[in-house]
């Protein structure tokens, strides 16, 4: 895998640098003598204004303000955008704003895999305002633009809907959530494009260290700021990056009319998880390909998913594709659902919860969620692997496994 580094002057004064180190030096304070090291948190919901604001003015925090810039302008380093990125409330106020680039009525085609509430609000908008939607598996690339174009290929969705009319968006996730489908970006992004359809990128799972979009021509990228990018499961953010004016206007007006704006020190704490996303990713990746590895071969474990695997479906692409294999695994105990559930109930170190990306390593079974997609296996485990000591992590594992295996009460 290659290590892609940036060959033009960029806001954090490094050109050339290495994404690690953008993570650490983009949106800082200019240097100046007695300055501070770090951007400062503002705390106001107004700013002294008379007469008419002029181009950039700080006038109403809805509108915007200084507490969110540096972390804006750094995201929008990583990904390597032309514009600053816009940080959100939360990832589902980026991923509604981005919904919103298309018309009442228009379609779009979206993973049958990917972030349940964004499948979610699909549906809503579809019986709200008839967007038109059209499930595929993403990783079926003809298929995938077939529907893109109209031509069929629905996989999940309406087949009517994907005859004859060419989508106004295609939605990308890659690895899916929480199948870890891997897609041949370029090649949708080309065919896309080619149909006429914007394409949006949910880079949640793989980070700007591991995928960079808007480089492979994604019109829009957004992120759940929530996880990987603030990485200590303590804020609820997202984010929206563009090098489009057009769209970023858009985007950002949807962000002031709908009020769907950060809070100074969420964004403050996001911008300081940020300088240790290299670190973390890092180490949580190194993890995960070691427990893939381990849990191919363990006995009371039927399928594991993780990229990693030369085994997994995924493997080829991103191994030519991504800078990382990514911090997901998926996991399906023998013995079913019930298997499955024994283990969240056995694990002591691995934390039972929701989310993921943070800096301790938790999972849980997807389809206990009635709106997760019919078609994730009733067993699936997704974990998201954090940043402990391995050998603490693969231990408590395999005694929750074999707890399980043995119905063992692990209580």
């Amino acid at each position: 895998m290659s290590d892609l580094r940036d060959d033009r002057p960029s806001p954090s004064g490094h050109p050339g640098a290495a994404p690690a180190t953008l993570a650490v030096t983009a949106g800082r304070p200019p240097r100046v003598q007695g300055g501070p090291v770090n951007a400062p948190v503002v705390l106001s919901s107004t700013y002294v204004s008379t007469g008419t604001p002029g181009p950039g003015e700080l006038l109403y925090t809805r509108n915007g303000t200084e507490t969110w810039g540096p972390f804006e302008d750094a995201l929008a380093v990583l990904e390597r955008a032309a514009l600053p990125a816009l940080v959100y409330g939360s990832g589902m106020a980026a991923i509604a704003a981005a919904f919103a680039l298309v018309e009442p009525g228009a379609r779009v085609v979206l993973p049958r895999h990917a972030y349940q509430i964004s499948l979610a609000l699909a549906d809503e908008l579809s019986k709200r305002s008839g967007l038109r939607v059209t499930t595929v598996d993403i990783a079926d690339t003809d298929a995938v633009l077939a529907a893109v174009r109209g031509d069929g290929g629905s996989d999940g969705g309406d087949g009517a809907d994907a005859q004859g009319e060419p989508a106004a968006l295609l939605w990308v996730e890659s690895p899916t959530n929480p199948m870890l489908e891997v897609a041949d970006l370029p090649a949708l992004v080309a065919g896309a494009h080619a149909a006429g359809a914007l394409v949006v990128v949910d880079n949640t799972f793989a980070t700007p260290l591991a995928q960079r979009p808007l480089e492979r021509g994604a019109d829009v990228v957004v992120h759940s700021v929530t996880k990987y990018l603030a990485g200590h499961s303590d804020v609820v953010l997202g984010a929206a990056v563009t090098s489009d004016p057009v769209l970023r206007e858009r985007l950002a007006a949807h962000r002031t009319l709908h009020g769907a704006i950060a809070g100074p020190w969420e964004v403050w704490l996001a911008l300081r998880g940020l300088r240790t996303l290299a670190l973390r990713v890092e180490r949580s990746q190194h993890n995960a390909a070691v427990l893939a590895e381990r849990l191919a071969t363990h006995l009371a474990v039927a399928e594991v998913r993780h990229p990693s695997l030369a085994s997994d479906p995924g493997h080829e692409r991103a191994t030519r594709l991504l800078d990382g294999y990514g911090s997901i695994l998926g996991v399906r105990p023998r013995g079913g659902a019930a298997a499955a559930d024994a283990v969240v109930d056995a694990v002591r170190l691995w934390l039972p919860a929701t989310s993921l990306g943070g800096v301790e390593s938790s999972l849980e079974r997807r389809r206990r969620f009635p709106t997760e997609s019919v078609t994730v296996p009733e067993d699936l485990l997704r974990l998201s692997v954090g940043i402990e000591d391995v050998e603490d992590l693969w231990a408590d594992l395999a005694q929750a496994l074999d707890r399980a295996a043995a119905g063992t009460d692990p209580r």
